[in-house]
Formats: C-alpha cells, structure tokens, sequence
C-alpha cells in the first residue's frame, strides 16, 4: 500500500520559516520523481516545487524561487519543503506526491497523493 504522510505545518507569522517533511512507503521511494503542491480555499491545487530521483534536479514555480528549497533523503523515503520569508499569500494546505508521468506541473502527472498540511501565515 503505497502511502505519503505530511508533516511540519502550522501557524507562523509572516517573514517566519517552516520545514514540511513527507515520509514515504509502498514503494521503492528512490525510483520516483516528487512534487509539492499547495490548495488555498476556493483555488486549485498548484504546482510548488518538484525534486528528481537523486534530488539533483530541482523545479519551482515563480512564486517561491529564492525563498522555498525542496530536497530529498532516500535513505530516510522522505522530501522535504524548507519554505523561509512566508508571506500570507502561502497559506494553503500543502501536499506531496509521486510523479508519474507527463507534465511536471500538472496534478494530473502525479498518481499517489499526501491528506496534506495545513501552512497558515499570518500577517
């Protein structure tokens, strides 16, 4: 059964830091590509950062280069999401999942999914 388990969310004020971690099991978690994605009330479920299998590659979207990093230890099946300088606007809950295929920044590219973390900011 594969599962991913979120944690590390919580209230912070704005300009404060947070670390998700994302513990993984089911599968050979070394072998999978990871994303985080963050879901604000009323939006849609969007792209924050991805990782590749060895954790060299790195994606992120606009709204979080130079203040989010994403990384990986596969000897502990855990990503992790350092986010510094949080800005109210970051409030969402956060999820983890495991690439599957076509786009990188698509949900629909992502076949299992974390019950998510609640980040709130506040200003």
């Amino acid at each position: 059964q594969v599962q991913l388990v979120e944690s590390g969310g919580g209230l912070v004020q704005a300009g404060g830091s947070l670390r998700l971690s994302c513990a993984a099991s089911g599968r050979t978690f070394s072998s999978y590509r990871m994303g985080w994605f963050r879901q604000a009330p009323g939006k849609e479920r969007e792209f924050v950062a991805g990782v590749s299998r060895t954790g060299i590659s790195l994606l992120y979207a606009d709204f979080v280069k130079g203040r989010f990093t994403i990384s990986r230890d596969n000897a502990k099946n855990t990503v992790y999401l350092q986010m510094n300088s949080l800005k109210p606007e970051d409030t969402a809950v956060y999820y983890c999942a495991f690439y599957n295929s076509g786009s990188y920044y698509s949900t629909s590219g992502y076949d299992y999914w974390g019950q998510g973390t609640q980040v709130t900011v506040s200003s």
